[in-house]
C-alpha cells in the first residue's frame, strides 16, 4: 500500500508491478488528481529510471532536453556554464517539464498496468498501527491491511509525524520563492538553464516547451511567506516584479518575463533535519516524506524516483521485507541526508554565493574572482553527493531486477 499518488509514489508503483508485484494500491488524499505545479527538472539519473521502466518517450514529448546549465551574477555576468545531459557525455538526457503533466503521465501509466482500481483518491492517511493503515474518507475511517505501508505522502506526511511526533512544522530558511510559467520567445539559445543573483536574491528560468518558459523568482526577508504558507496559493505579481524591476540583461528581461507568467504561485523554502530511521515495523518513508530538501540543485523529483526504484528492487532481491527495508535505507537515507545539508550550503548555487561575497559589483574576469579548480569542484562534487557524475551514473548497475529472490506474492 503507497501513500501518496505523486512522483514518488506512483514511481514507486510502476517499479514494483514492473519487479512482479500485483497487489498494489495508491490512496491519495485528494479527491481528484490535477495536473498542479509548475516546471520541474529530471536529471539524467532519474531519466534513467524512467528509461527502464519503458516511460522515456512519453516524458520527452511533455519537455524540454536543456543543453546547458549557466550561472550568473545579479549584473548578468557569467560565472560558471556546463553542459548538461546528453551533451554531457550522459546515455540519458536531463528533461525540464511540466510537474503536473508529468504525474498525470505517471497516473496514465499506473492505470494502465495496474487497472483503474489500482489508484483510490479522497483517502487521507492517519496512521499504520499493527499493519493496518487507517484513512480519513467522506464516508468515515477506513481501515486498509497491507504487508508493507509506504509513505510517499509529503513534506507533511502522516506517516512521518506518527513516528516523529515532536517534529513539528518544516523548517523555513527566510526565502520566498515565487513560481509560474510564462508564454515567451527563448533565450540565449534556447535550450538553456539560467540561475542568476546570490544568496540573498535570485532569478531563475529554463524552457519546459515550445515558448513555454518556467521562472522562479527568489528573496530572502520578513513579510513573505512563512512555513505554514498555502503552497498553492496565487499572489499579485507586482511586488515580486518590483523586486527585479533593475535586473534587465543584454540576453534576458527579468521583468518583462515575470509579467509574461499566467499566474505566480508562492513558496516557501522549507525542509526538514534528516532523521536517523525511515522505517518501523512494515511501513517505510520515500520521497519528500523521507527526506524534504531545498530545491538547490533541482534533485526533488529525482531523488523521489531513485527511492522507488531502489526500494522496489530490493524488495524484488531480499528474503524479507525487513531486509529489503533495511537494504533501502542503506542505499538512500545517508545519500539523501548528504543532499539535504549540501543544498543548505547552496549545493552547486554555492558558485553565485561566491562571486558575491568576493565581488559584489561585477567582475571583468570570473577566475579573477573564483579559480577554475574551484568552480569545477564545486560542480563535480555536487554531481557526485546527488549520485549523477557521468561516468559512474552510466557504469552503474541497473535497478531492474533480472533474478527475483524475494518476497513476491
Amino acid at each position: 500500500m503507497i501513500a501518496g499518488a505523486g512522483i514518488g509514489g506512483l514511481t514507486t508503483a510502476l517499479s514494483l508491478h514492473q519487479a512482479g508485484f500485483r497487489d498494489i494500491t495508491v490512496y491519495d488524499r485528494a479527491t481528484a488528481l490535477r495536473p498542479l505545479g509548475v516546471g520541474i527538472n529530471l536529471l539524467p539519473h532519474a531519466v534513467r529510471e524512467l528509461s527502464e521502466l519503458g516511460l522515456r518517450d512519453r516524458v520527452e514529448r511533455l519537455g524540454v532536453a536543456p543543453g546547458s546549465l549557466a550561472y550568473y551574477n545579479r549584473h548578468g555576468q557569467q560565472i560558471w556554464r556546463e553542459p548538461r545531459g546528453l551533451d554531457a557525455g550522459y546515455r540519458w538526457p536531463q528533461l525540464s517539464v511540466h510537474r503536473g503533466r508529468f504525474q498525470m503521465e505517471l497516473l496514465a501509466a499506473v492505470r494502465e498496468r495496474l487497472g483503474a482500481a489500482a489508484v483510490r483518491t479522497g483517502h487521507r492517511l492517519v496512521g499504520v498501527r499493527n499493519g493496518v493503515a487507517r484513512f480519513e474518507t467522506a464516508a468515515g475511517e477506513v481501515g486498509v491491511t497491507a504487508d508493507l505501508v509506504v509513505g510517499a505522502d509529503g513534506i507533511h506526511s502522516a506517516l512521518r509525524r506518527q513516528h516523529q511526533p515532536g517534529e513539528g512544522a518544516p523548517v523555513w530558511n527566510g526565502l520566498t520563492l515565487w513560481r509560474g510559467t510564462a508564454r515567451a520567445p527563448g533565450f540565449l539559445d534556447g535550450r538553456t538553464m539560467i540561475m542568476a543573483g546570490d544568496a540573498e536574491q535570485k532569478f531563475v528560468a529554463y524552457p519546459i516547451g515550445p515558448d513555454l518558459i518556467n521562472v522562479v523568482a527568489e528573496r530572502r526577508g520578513p513579510g513573505f511567506a512563512g512555513p505554514n504558507a498555502d503552497w498553492n496559493r496565487a499572489v499579485d505579481p507586482a511586488p515580486v516584479i518590483r523586486l527585479f524591476e533593475k535586473w534587465r540583461f543584454a540576453w534576458l528581461d527579468v521583468p518583462d518575463l515575470l509579467r509574461a507568467a499566467d499566474e505566480i504561485l508562492e513558496y516557501p523554502m522549507v525542509d526538514r533535519d534528516p532523521i536517523d530511521s525511515w522505517t518501523h515495523a512494515n511501513t517505510t518513508l520515500l520521497g519528500d516524506a523521507a527526506h524534504p530538501m531545498y530545491p538547490n540543485g533541482s534533485n526533488g523529483a529525482s531523488q523521489a524516483i531513485l527511492d522507488a526504484r531502489t526500494l522496489a528492487f530490493h524488495l524484488a532481491t531480499a528474503s524479507t521485507v525487513r531486509q529489503a527495508l533495511d537494504a533501502y535505507e542503506a542505499d538512500r537515507r545517508p545519500a539523501t541526508t548528504a543532499l539535504v545539508l549540501s543544498n543548505r550550503r547552496q549545493g552547486p548555487e554555492q558558485v553565485m554565493v561566491l562571486a558575491h561575497e568576493r565581488a559584489p559589483d561585477g567582475f571583468a574576469h570570473i577566475h579573477d574572482v573564483i579559480p577554475p579548480e574551484e568552480l569545477t569542484e564545486i560542480a563535480t562534487g555536487y554531481k557526485k553527493a546527488a549520485g549523477f557524475l557521468p561516468s559512474a551514473l552510466n557504469e552503474r548497475a541497473s535497478l531492474t531486477p533480472t533474478v527475483f529472490t524475494g518476497i513476491l506474492p
